[in-house]
């Protein structure tokens, strides 16, 4: 089990709302998000799969390279793709906008 941590000082945008998507099982993930106090993105992944931390960082990279909200996320991984991740951010997101 691997705990890695992500921090984008450069997000924009105010959220209010609270999101949880996906199911934490085998080959899937859950995802919690709620906005952040600090004005930046901040994001926690407990994942079963060690050894990822770079292909973990550029998803969040790409994910935050679209989305400004200023968004704490806690992300509990049981072996999801990154195509699977993005995703489930992208409707996390969904939710906190709408």
């Amino acid at each position: 089990m691997e705990q890695l941590k992500f921090d984008y000082p450069s997000a924009k945008r105010r959220v209010d709302k609270k999101a949880h998507v996906g199911v934490a099982g085998s080959g899937d993930m859950e995802i919690l998000m709620q906005p952040s106090d600090t004005g930046a993105a901040h994001v926690s992944v407990q994942t079963s799969v060690n050894g990822f931390s770079q292909s973990w960082k550029a998803v969040m990279d790409r994910f935050f390279s679209r989305y400004d909200g200023a968004v704490r996320i806690h992300i509990n991984d049981a072996g999801a793709t990154p195509g699977t991740v993005l995703l489930r951010l992208q409707q996390a997101a969904e939710v906190i906008d709408q």
